[in-house]
């Protein structure tokens, strides 16, 4: 079963809209194919706007990526029959893994997270599977009891804000059982590369993925990231405001900008304000100087 991917860039791509609000499919393959050299794509993530897609939206991504040339996830979720027609859907359409969204439930138990994810693991052999971590209860107890049950589970994309919380999930799960993929993109990477991390996620790779890969490269090298790391920044802390509430919308207003697709996003999320747009072209010129 093919890990390397996980092993750096693993884009997460957007979800193009046209003007009427459906997917864009042209624009989306546009979207896809712009990601040429990252080790991994996945659709239907956050960045994707997984939770206002349709289970029908959801298979059109499946169909967009299986193409690509990287390792190919799908993100699934909802309720578990969801997560697992999606699945197996994503494997009928011969994709490589999916990423599993932490389950959306207010009274989500620590058995039952393990059972969640093993339950979808179980439907898709073939594949890997690798689960989202965002509740910080998740801990290696957990984390290790599921990679026991299903040889499949092959790694974490973990997005705890907090590396130590993450250095002590991975060595208490058994840091060598799994790639561990540090889940909160380009400016966390370098603290969860300190311990054991070897890939993390990126929504700025839809924009510019030469950045991110040599963000990777020097972290993969050992080597200082500060100046890479300095002109992403900006950008990365703009997505950052309000808890997230512009995670899509910048990137999706970089891609408008660069004529790759529209700016919208679906609600809960909203476009950018002009004082926004104007921050996100200053940030692209500098980036084109």
């Amino acid at each position: 079963m093919a890990t390397e991917g996980l092993s750096g860039v693993v884009a997460i791509t957007v979800t193009p809209f046209d003007e009427d609000g459906s997917v864009d499919v042209p624009a989306y393959e546009r979207v896809v194919g712009r990601l040429a050299g990252v080790h991994a794509v996945t659709v239907n993530g956050n960045t994707s706007e997984f939770y206002t897609l349709s289970a029908e939206e959801c298979r059109t991504a499946v169909d967009v990526v299986a193409g690509a040339d990287a390792m190919r996830l799908c993100g699934v979720g909802h309720d578990l029959g969801t997560a697992v027609r999606l699945a197996e859907y994503a494997e009928r359409r011969g994709l490589d893994g999916v990423m599993v969204h932490q389950p959306a439930h207010p009274y989500l138990s620590l058995d039952g997270w393990v059972e969640y994810h093993r339950v979808i693991a179980d439907a898709v052999p073939s594949l890997a599977v690798v689960p989202y971590v965002r509740d910080a209860r998740i801990g290696g107890a957990q984390i290790g009891a599921l990679a026991g049950a299903c040889d499949n589970v092959v790694g974490v994309k973990y997005a705890v804000a907090d590396p130590v919380r993450f250095a002590c999930a991975a060595r208490d799960s058994g840091i060598d059982r799994l790639v561990w993929v540090a889940g909160l993109a380009e400016l966390s990477a370098p603290g969860y590369f300190a311990y054991g991390a070897t890939g993390f996620t990126s929504g700025l790779a839809n924009v510019v993925p030469e950045m991110s890969l040599r963000m990777f490269e020097l972290l993969e090298a050992g080597e200082d990231t500060g100046g890479i790391w300095g002109r992403i920044r900006q950008f990365e802390e703009l997505r950052a405001v309000d808890g997230g509430a512009n995670n899509v919308a910048v990137v999706k207003e970089a891609l408008a900008q660069l004529g790759v697709c529209r700016r919208d996003v679906r609600p809960p999320g909203h476009v950018l304000g002009e004082v926004d747009r104007a921050v996100v072209r200053e940030v692209l010129a500098t980036w084109a100087a």
